[in-house]
């Protein structure tokens, strides 16, 4: 493990750009890439099946309703013999080895998933942009204007799969950036690895960045 400092420069609308503060703070994460990838695999693979539900079902002959009555006669009909009209040879019969319920989830532990966190904060931090007051003018939903205020940051927003990640759940900022292609809005607490993975530009604000800090900063982690 090594420690790696991560510095970001806050920018305000209402600041100069040599007048913008400075964030910094420290994550340790691997040094060796491989065991990096491996990390961040682990901790995608453990999200991807816990989205999985694993409902999918079918019945097998026992567990359908009927059939305990032999359909004919096992000899002297003509016809091939039959024990249950539930057969899965038939219509309306049970299914063989058809899918049943099934948890899909892996164990992963805390302090992995928190490191995969780290080091794709640490690797994005390079396309990620910190806003002291973004979306201060949303006062109604409006995605024309939010549209407007992304482009101050960058103006191929809406061509880049961009993260916005705030500090607390608003309504006016869902409402305004739902119809936004290429746009995913969460909250701190909601970071999650494939979002992180998926995102070719991060946009996130102070307060999101501050309450990020507190928990993966080295200096506030047990």
């Amino acid at each position: 493990m090594i420690k790696r400092p991560i510095v970001y420069t806050i920018q305000s609308k209402n600041t100069e750009p040599n007048k913008n503060q400075i964030k910094e703070f420290h994550v340790s994460i691997h040094e060796n890439n491989q065991q990096q990838m491996y990390i961040i695999h682990r901790a995608l693979i453990h999200q991807l099946n816990e989205n999985r539900q694993g409902n999918a079902n079918t019945k097998t002959r026992s567990e359908i309703r009927g059939g305990g009555k032999k359909p004919w006669k096992q000899k002297g009909t003509g016809k091939a013999r039959a024990g249950s009209i539930r057969s899965p040879l038939w219509r309306g019969g049970g299914v063989i080895f058809g899918p049943k319920n099934k948890t899909y989830t892996t164990k992963i532990n805390k302090k992995e998933k928190q490191l995969a966190r780290k080091t794709l904060i640490y690797n994005k931090s390079k396309n990620t942009i910190v806003v002291n007051d973004l979306f201060d003018n949303l006062n109604t939903p409006s995605t024309k204007l939010a549209k407007k205020e992304l482009h101050q940051y960058n103006n191929n927003v809406s061509k880049i799969k961009t993260l916005i990640i705030i500090a607390q759940n608003n309504k006016q900022i869902y409402l305004s950036t739902r119809n936004l292609i290429n746009i995913e809005v969460i909250t701190y607490n909601q970071l999650n690895i494939l979002s992180l993975i998926k995102a070719e530009q991060i946009i996130i604000t102070a307060d999101a960045l501050n309450k990020i800090y507190k928990q993966h900063d080295d200096n506030n982690i047990s």
